[in-house]
């Protein structure tokens, strides 16, 4: 087992380096990079992040009007003086001791701007992770149970409608309808907490936290949680037909042992394969236009925003921190496996 976990952590070493190399690749062809931004601040105009050039290093079509010097200056003060192979070297020096850079635009070290967003991030990753499964799990279970029932008919006919709408379209609803659109002001319209909450104690944190919570989980979760419902649902109803539990049913072995003893550990290996991408997925990349949405300044946010300004040192530091996080969550779900169905073997 020990061997296999080496292994595993082994390969994760060029797994990384493939992604920063294609990623840090890519950008160099990417029009409007932070040298063209800044000419054009200097020149009085918006950069916008399309630029009118090529990337730094090109030509600039926004040179009139700068001196050549000061170009020189900002592409050294940005780093782009030195040839590609030599900043992408003495980034990956960086990222060994973790050290994630500095951002080209907000004066702040990368490490301190993404601490800084992780509560927003990580509020709307836990609450609607634990939601989606918390509703999706029995759910899932009840229909597989009563598959063809009139239960099963109108559950699934309400989860089909939470898959069709989208979570910034149900944002949106919720916006209009209780947070002062057009009918009434129940929840705040912006924000993870109010501006006197250092001032509240500790139950009126609490509260205030998830009063202004409550919107934007609703509308990931309510858009979320039919995938893991059905896949739920199609697992249980799967074992249920096999040999085994009819076997275990003509021994007298009453029904909720057999779910719950047989069925519930065998179902639930599809289950776990979707695991680690919903737990990274609901913390980092699913909550974007929600976050814009609720004026919520989180990780999603700050990628999206970086990747506009071309704020490279953020979009690389996050894009490691992100992948990191994925390939150990994908070695625990491999693991997770063997703690589930004992028969399942990764290594001899």
């Amino acid at each position: 087992m020990w061997s296999y976990i080496l292994k595993r952590l082994l390969l994760m070493i060029p797994t990384m380096f493939g992604i920063l190399l294609i990623t840090f690749a890519v950008m160099q062809f990417v029009p409007g990079g932070p040298v063209e931004q800044m000419v054009a601040q200097l020149q009085g105009r918006d950069a916008g992040g399309g630029g009118e050039g090529p990337a730094a290093g090109g030509g600039y079509r926004g040179r009139q009007g700068v001196d050549a010097a000061r170009i020189e200056e900002i592409r050294k003060l940005y780093g782009f003086d030195k040839p590609a192979h030599e900043r992408f070297v003495q980034m990956l020096g960086r990222y060994v001791r973790f050290d994630l850079g500095k951002s080209f635009f907000q004066s702040k070290d990368v490490w301190p701007l993404i601490l800084e967003k992780l509560p927003v991030s990580i509020s709307l990753g836990l609450w609607t992770f634990f939601f989606v499964y918390a509703i999706s799990l029995p759910l899932g279970i009840a229909k597989a149970v009563r598959a063809g029932t009139r239960f099963d008919t109108v559950t699934t006919l309400i989860v089909l409608a939470g898959y069709a709408i989208p979570s910034f379209v149900l944002g949106v609803v919720f916006l209009v309808l209780f947070a002062g659109g057009s009918f009434a002001q129940v929840f705040p319209l912006r924000g993870l907490t109010s501006l006197n909450w250092q001032d509240l104690s500790v139950v009126g944190k609490i509260t205030d936290y998830l009063w202004h919570i409550a919107l934007p989980v609703a509308a990931m979760v309510i858009g979320g949680f039919a995938v893991i419902t059905v896949l739920t649902k199609n697992s249980v109803l799967e074992e249920i037909r096999k040999q085994y539990v009819l076997t275990a049913r003509a021994k007298g072995v009453d029904e909720r042992s057999v779910l719950w003893r047989h069925v519930f550990r065998n179902a639930m290996i599809p289950i776990m394969t979707g695991f680690p991408a919903a737990f990274v997925g609901a913390f980092f990349t699913g909550s974007l236009l929600i976050e814009t949405l609720f004026s919520l300044d989180g990780l999603g946010l700050l990628s999206y925003e970086s990747v506009i300004r071309r704020d490279y040192p953020v979009v690389l530091g996050s894009l490691f921190l992100f992948t990191i996080i994925g390939l150990f969550t994908t070695l625990v779900r491999d693991l997770s496996y063997l703690w589930v169905d004992p028969r399942v073997r990764f290594f001899d």
